[in-house]
């Protein structure tokens, strides 16, 4: 371990759709957290991913895994120190490739800080982001109490492709900031801020 290195936050893009609106919010939220100057900052995004429907012959639990897919998934994922995922609602609940890269692992997952970022109509993401969190803690992971849901998000999404952008209304930013200080607040009690 080094002195100089900095916690990594994976922020992780749960929706695959072609177009959405996830992708826009996670590089703002990236953004946002290499500004705040305490962690190292990653995108993981589950389109990138590609997983096949869960097909391991074990329980991910035992860690031996037979498919390139998993492996390399594992990989990425272990080396993180705490997560933010960004995901959409389907339905009054979350995407079916998020569940999909959460149950392809488990020990990866377990004892590290996560941040709910949800995005949606009226509703804000919230009920999936409800939804998500017996998940997450079967997963042993610890959700910080700040979740940062975000009320029609498409609204807030200006540019085409690549370029495209989200500005985040100010309840939003203040969101984003106190799941920030909570995932910090969760790798102090670590022990695992300053060192790698």
């Amino acid at each position: 371990m080094t002195e100089a290195a900095r916690p990594l936050l994976q922020i992780i893009v749960a929706s695959t759709r072609p177009g959405r609106v996830g992708e826009p919010i996670a590089r703002w939220f990236a953004d946002y957290a290499r500004e705040h100057g305490a962690l190292d900052v990653e995108i993981v995004d589950l389109a990138d991913v590609d997983l096949p429907m869960f097909a391991e012959p074990e329980h991910p639990r035992l860690g031996r895994y037979t498919l390139d897919s998993t492996k390399a998934f594992s990989a990425t994922i272990a080396r993180a120190d705490a997560f933010a995922i960004v995901h959409p609602e389907y339905n009054h609940s979350y995407n079916a490739a998020l569940k999909n890269a959460l149950d392809h692992l488990n020990q990866e997952w377990a004892g590290k800080p996560v941040a709910l970022l949800g995005y949606g109509g009226v509703a804000a993401g919230a009920r999936a982001t409800e939804a998500l969190l017996p998940v997450l803690i079967a997963l042993r992971m610890s959700p910080v109490p700040a979740t940062v849901p975000i009320p029609f998000a498409a609204k807030h999404v200006s540019g085409e492709g690549e370029a495209r952008t989200f500005t985040p209304a100010a309840e939003t930013e203040a969101g984003a900031k106190a799941a920030l200080d909570g995932i910090i607040g969760w790798l102090d009690v670590l022990g695992l801020r300053g060192v790698r």
